[in-house]
């Protein structure tokens, strides 16, 4: 296990995705990033995932990181998120966890979240 997670970087994802600066976003991930989203969902690779936020991701809003844990070259974070479902511009609120694992250039490799916004509209 090597020591090169890299909070920071963690942090700018999510200031990335709530500005949507997509490209600036894609440079924290490596090309063949697995990127799997509750439900499961599973991106394959950075054309995967630009296609995801360019045209898929039926949210805008703000996360708000709660909890970051460091281990080696592993991050975990629990957070919340508010914004807005484009789908019907109705509001949306949820609580998430993300466990992300970087490779040896210091990029993310790995990243599986999970939210919970489904329990929180029943």
């Amino acid at each position: 296990m090597s020591g090169n997670a890299d909070p920071e970087a963690v942090r700018s994802y999510y200031q990335h995705v709530d500005a949507e600066e997509y490209e600036q976003m894609l440079d924290l991930f490596a090309p063949d990033i697995t990127y799997i989203r509750s439900g499961p969902r599973r991106l394959n690779g950075t054309e995967e995932l630009r296609e995801f936020y360019l045209n898929e991701r039926g949210l805008r809003g703000e996360h708000t990181v709660a909890e970051m844990l460091v281990d080696g070259d592993r991050v975990a974070v629990r957070g919340h998120y508010e914004g807005v479902k484009l789908t019907d511009r109705t509001d949306t609120s949820f609580g998430f966890a993300d466990f992300l694992r970087f490779n040896d250039e210091g990029k993310i490799a790995e990243r599986n979240t999970f939210n919970n916004m489904l329990a929180e509209q029943l």
